[in-house]
């Protein structure tokens, strides 16, 4: 089996793919750059046990990450766990899109790992919505090329800004209320945080498609908070929240000739 680990800000998502490239396994744990490289091996073993999975069975490894300082620790994590080297995605790892970007060094290796696996799956052009800490959208020309494109606060982390830079406003939980016009502070969050980007999301995609010069693209979406925004609306024309770890297996294959 390959595993696949895709380190973010909030959480780190771990896959297992057989041979035929199947996603067999998935699993989190919250990212934490406080924990030392011997807790992360704990907690890894712990879940491996748990899902019943033999760590021999492992022949490689891939690893994305937008957290510098788990980088080394992962690579270790990873040694020590499975006796493999974990590929790092980076400058120099091909990933199957031309990259066109003014400063390639900048761009988290979670955007181009989740559209990799967008391109395979439903090819391109699109526009891909990631729905994670922060909210990204992603453009991949009808030619391959990943071309850019905007990031903004997530929807969690909206949330949680509210409470921490007010002193009145509390932490809840995103569910979505059945009116725009709420009639409680609660509520009132609530509609302003997920009616509001649902009316950012298309206004975002009406520009895109103007700048590209397209009509009717493709518009994919992943994360956890991808389904708030489809309850609202069916702005999407597909939902998948494995692109990162799918993403990070096709780079995976692409890179086993070096």
């Amino acid at each position: 089996m390959i595993i696949a680990i895709d380190i973010g800000n909030t959480n780190i998502k771990i896959g297992l793919f057989n041979k035929i490239g199947k996603l067999c396994n998935s699993f989190k744990m919250s990212t934490d750059v406080k924990r030392t490289s011997d807790e992360y091996v704990a907690l890894l073993l712990q879940l491996l046990n748990y899902n019943g999975i033999d760590v021999h069975s492992v022949e490689g490894a891939i690893l994305s990450s937008v957290i510098p300082q788990l980088d080394y620790t992962f690579t270790h994590v990873v040694r020590y766990v499975f006796g493999v080297s974990p590929l790092v995605v980076g400058v120099g790892v091909k990933t199957g899109l031309a990259i066109r970007y003014e400063f390639p060094k900048e761009l988290g290796s979670d955007r181009i790992v989740t559209c990799v696996a967008a391109e395979k799956q439903y090819g391109a052009p699109f526009i891909l919505v990631d729905f994670g800490t922060a909210t990204t959208f992603n453009v991949v020309n009808e030619r391959r090329e990943f071309v850019g494109g905007a990031i903004t606060l997530g929807l969690k982390a909206t949330v949680e800004s509210l409470a921490h830079c007010t002193a009145k406003l509390p932490s809840v939980e995103l569910e979505t209320p059945n009116r725009v016009t709420a009639q409680s502070t609660r509520k009132a969050i609530q509609s302003g945080v997920i009616y509001g980007a649902v009316g950012q999301i298309k206004y975002m995609v009406q520009r895109i498609e103007a700048e590209m010069g397209w009509q009717n693209v493709q518009i994919i979406a992943t994360g956890g908070m991808a389904h708030l925004v489809a309850n609202v609306e069916p702005l999407f024309d597909h939902i998948d929240r494995e692109l990162s770890l799918k993403g990070l297996y096709e780079i995976y294959r692409l890179n086993q000739d070096k």
